[in-house]
């Protein structure tokens, strides 16, 4: 879908990451997406906040049009990236935000150069909601506990575009919710590469698994949040992952999340789930509010 969005490309170590912008002349924000992902998961938000804002999202580099950006890939990896599109961009300050993953690269690339972070918002994701993984644990069984899901559908082939277009509208998250059907295709076809028989998602697993176990294991994205010294805030779904009662974050969870300003602002999104939160109008719209939130309000006063 990507409607009105620019497509461009920024040199980056490994290759050219592509990056696609909406608006055009507002103030900037800048996005990061989920573990297994695209740009497209933004394609609504970036529709509603084009005429006066400018949103860039890149596919990070091992998804979609990036997959083939060369070199190891971890939080760290993916905030410089976001800080290369800025440069290519010629813009100093941001509002910085993302989904699932992508919300802790961006609080990682706000913690790491505060100077560029205007503010951070963040999309049921963000903050790591538990230490990091002893040594002496099998990271890989706790990530395929964590995103076993997502990690298998990488392996799966299909004869044809409109089996993965159904696989996707069957999926859990999106069989009896509001989204667009014609949005749920385009976010399927983006991610789609090969030939019919041989058909496979984009998304590289070995950079999957290299973010996934830098996400569990390196510590210092653990204190990512709590170093966060401009205005934050998360967005929370009402449900989890798979459209499950338990959330991705609970209150529990919420109430004891801490910014260097104070308590972290949490705002739980009604009737959404961890995808629907992004890709229908009640999810878009409550992340396009935040982005015009921050991005026009004096940085005093948000």
């Amino acid at each position: 879908m990507t409607d009105g969005a620019e497509r461009f490309e920024v040199p980056v170590e490994g290759g050219g990451l592509a990056v696609w912008r909406w608006g055009g002349d507002g103030p900037v924000a800048i996005a990061a997406h989920g573990i297994t992902s695209s740009h497209t998961a933004w394609d609504a938000v970036g529709e509603l906040v084009a005429d006066d804002l400018t949103l860039g999202v890149p596919d990070l580099r091992g998804r979609g049009d990036s997959a083939d950006v060369s070199g190891s890939s971890s939080m760290r990896r993916h905030a410089s990236d976001l800080l290369a599109v800025l440069d290519h961009l010629d813009v100093d300050e941001a509002v910085v935000t993302g989904h699932s993953m992508g919300a802790m690269v961006a609080a990682a690339l706000a913690a790491a150069s505060p100077d560029r972070a205007r503010a951070v918002v963040m999309v049921d994701g963000g903050p790591p909601l538990a230490g990091p993984v002893p040594p002496d644990v099998d990271v890989d069984a706790v990530l395929s506990r964590a995103i076993g899901p997502a990690l298998e559908r990488l392996q799966l082939r299909f004869d044809s575009r409109d089996e993965y277009r159904r696989f996707w509208r069957e999926h859990p998250a999106f069989r009896d919710s509001r989204v667009d059907p014609a949005r749920i295709d385009a976010y399927a076809d983006h991610d789609l590469r090969g030939q019919p028989g041989d058909l496979r998602s984009k998304v590289s697993a070995d950079r999957v698994r290299e973010d996934g176990r830098d996400s569990l294991t390196n510590a210092v994205l653990h204190d990512v949040v709590s170093a966060l010294e401009m205005p934050a805030v998360l967005l929370v779904a009402e449900r989890g992952m798979l459209n499950g009662a338990t959330p991705l974050i609970t209150d529990e969870q919420a109430a004891e999340l801490q910014t260097a300003r104070g308590p972290l602002e949490v705002i739980r999104v009604p009737d959404t789930n961890h995808y629907t939160i992004m890709l229908d109008d009640r999810g878009a719209r409550a992340v396009a509010h935040q982005l015009r939130r921050f991005a026009t309000a004096d940085p005093g006063d948000a």
